[in-house]
């Protein structure tokens, strides 16, 4: 049956299934804001009984804030990140240059606003190890073998100092900030 619609076709209404992972606290047993339960646990409609979701994502409330990292997942992020924008750099101009700088700016500027709270110095600190690998990955070296490679490694380190002690302070600055808020807020509690 081409063209007709799931609610034409016998048994075509798919019903969805929502599972309640336990009661939560201030709701009665079997329903949940609102919401009627089959008997099992799994929640058939929302909060505004019109089977629409209630903005609930297994037992939390879903808000607009963005996800927080954790130490590895800053890590990893900045990692990529940086290789990403200097292989770009590297593709499109021939070498790591302001391409490259700017790119490690906002990876730090990013990974420091978006690290959680207990992690927060995973941000200063995995932003200088992901532009060395960077630059060790994509750096120009002028001939093989491992000292030429720490060679190269240490000359881009120190031509592009500026952009890497930028970045780190950058990271730096606003970790503190955040850290001094947190703990102005929790005072006033």
């Amino acid at each position: 049956m081409a063209g007709t619609p799931d609610r034409a076709r016998p048994g075509g209404a798919r019903s969805r299934l929502r599972l309640s992972f336990g009661p939560h606290p201030g709701d009665r047993t079997g329903e949940r804001a609102g919401g009627r339960t089959d008997g099992q646990g799994a929640e058939r409609t929302g909060a505004r009984g019109d089977g629409r979701p209630n903005g609930r994502l297994y037992g939390r409330r879903r808000t607009g804030r963005p996800t927080r990292l954790t130490a590895v997942g800053t890590g990893v992020a900045a990692l990529v990140a940086t290789v990403a924008v200097a292989g770009l750099d590297r593709l499109v101009f021939g070498g790591l240059g302001v391409l490259f700088g700017i790119g490690y700016l906002v990876v730090c500027f990013q990974l420091a606003v978006r690290v959680r709270f207990a992690d927060l110095l995973a941000a200063p600190i995995s932003g200088p190890i992901a532009f060395a690998v960077s630059l060790l990955m994509l750096g120009p070296v002028a001939s093989s073998g491992v000292t030429a490679h720490v060679v190269a490694l240490a000359t881009g380190l120190a031509l592009r100092a500026g952009w890497l002690f930028s970045g780190t302070g950058l990271a730096a600055v606003i970790v503190l900030a955040r850290f001094v808020a947190q703990r102005r807020i929790h005072r006033a509690r």
